[in-house]
C-alpha cells in the first residue's frame, strides 16, 4: 500500500447504492476474464443521476464514454456522502471504482457491506472523515490523501481534513486484501 495517493476527486452525494455504481445489466461481463474485468470500469457510476454527479456543477461523466475504448476514469479518489455503497451487496461496486483507477473513497461513512467488500477484494481503501469534505471539495479539484498522517489536502487551498484511521483494517489493506492478509499471515 503506498503511504500517498494523489488525483482528481469525483464528488457525489448521499445514498450513493451500488447499483449506481454498477448498474446490474453490466453484470454480464466475466469479473474472471481480463477483457471483460475492465468493461466494470468503463460502465463505473454510470447509474449516478446528474443531478448527484460531480456536485455542485453536475453533469460530468466519470468515465468518458464517447470512445468505446475508454474504460478508465481521470479522478481516482471518489469522495461520497452520506452512507455510500448502500443497496445490494453487490461485490462488483468496489470492483467496478478500482477498474476504472480508483484507489481510495472517502466518506463520513459507509453500507458495511460495500465497506467490507472493499477491503477483503483488496479493490480500494475506504476512509471516512468527520467533516464537510463533500462542500468544500469540487468534482475535478486535486486532493492528496496522506495514509500515514490520517489527513486529506486540498490541494487548491492546502486545508487540511482529518481522516479516520483504518484501525484493525490497515494489515488487511495493505496487504492487497483478506487473502493475502491469511497467506501472509499463515491461515492459509
Amino acid at each position: 500500500m503506498q503511504d500517498v495517493i494523489k488525483g482528481k476527486a469525483y464528488v457525489l452525494g448521499d445514498n450513493i447504492d451500488t447499483d449506481q455504481i454498477i448498474p446490474a445489466h453490466f453484470l454480464m461481463y466475466n469479473p474472471a476474464i481480463p477483457e471483460e474485468r475492465k468493461q466494470f470500469g468503463r460502465f463505473a457510476l454510470c447509474g449516478v443521476p446528474d443531478a448527484q454527479a460531480g456536485l455542485p456543477q453536475g453533469n460530468i461523466p466519470f468515465v468518458d464514454q464517447t470512445d468505446p475504448s475508454n474504460t478508465s476514469s481521470r479522478f481516482s479518489i471518489v469522495i461520497g456522502g452520506k452512507n455510500f455503497g448502500c443497496g445490494s451487496s453487490r461485490e462488483h461496486a468496489p470492483l467496478a471504482l478500482a477498474e476504472a483507477g480508483v484507489q481510495a473513497v472517502v466518506a463520513p461513512f459507509y453500507a458495511r457491506i460495500f465497506f467490507r467488500n472493499s477491503v477483503n477484494g483488496g479493490y480500494l481503501i475506504p476512509l471516512e472523515f468527520a467533516e464537510g469534505v463533500t462542500h468544500t471539495v469540487q468534482t475535478g479539484d486535486e486532493v492528496e490523501i496522506r495514509l500515514k498522517e490520517n489527513v486529506l489536502i486540498e490541494c487548491r487551498t492546502g486545508t487540511r481534513r482529518a481522516l479516520n484511521p483504518l484501525g484493525e483494517i490497515a494489515p488487511i489493506v495493505e496487504a492487497g486484501g483478506v487473502f493475502e492478509y491469511a497467506k501472509r499471515s499463515g491461515m492459509l
